[in-house]
C-alpha cells in the first residue's frame, strides 16, 4: 500500500491552498497514492483555526479521503483542539506518531 504522510507547519494561506488542497485529492482520485494523510503541526493549526477557507477545505479534504490528524500539544496553545475536532480532525499527541513516521520507510512530505 502507498502511503503519503504530510507534515504541514507552513502557516501560509497560499501554500495549504496551492499544493496541500490541490494535490491531495487530485493524488487521491487518480490512484498516485492509496491513502494521504496530513499531520498538522506548529503555524499551520492557527491557519487551520482561524480561517473559513481553510476550515472549508479541510473539510472537503476528509470528505474526500484524506485522514487529517492535529498536534493536541500545538491546537491546546491556540485552544484549537475542540473546533479542529469539530471539523472531524483527530486531535491527538503526535510526536510518537511523527518519529515512527520519520523512522519508518513511509514517505514523508514536508510543508
Amino acid at each position: 500500500m502507498d502511503k503519503l504522510n504530510i507534515l504541514w507547519t507552513s502557516g501560509d494561506k497560499e501554500t495549504f491552498l496551492s499544493m496541500i488542497a490541490t494535490y491531495t485529492p487530485n493524488a487521491l482520485k487518480n490512484g498516485w497514492w492509496d491513502e494521504i494523510n496530513i499531520l498538522i503541526w506548529g503555524g499551520s493549526t492557527r491557519l487551520a483555526f482561524e480561517d473559513a477557507q481553510v476550515q472549508k477545505r479541510i473539510t472537503q479534504l476528509i470528505e474526500a479521503g484524506v485522514t487529517i490528524e492535529a498536534c493536541k500539544g500545538c491546537a491546546d496553545k491556540y485552544k484549537a483542539s475542540q473546533a479542529l475536532k469539530e471539523l472531524g480532525v483527530d486531535v491527538k499527541y503526535t510526536g510518537t506518531t511523527l518519529t515512527k513516521y520519520i523512522k519508518s520507510d513511509v514517505k514523508l512530505l514536508t510543508i
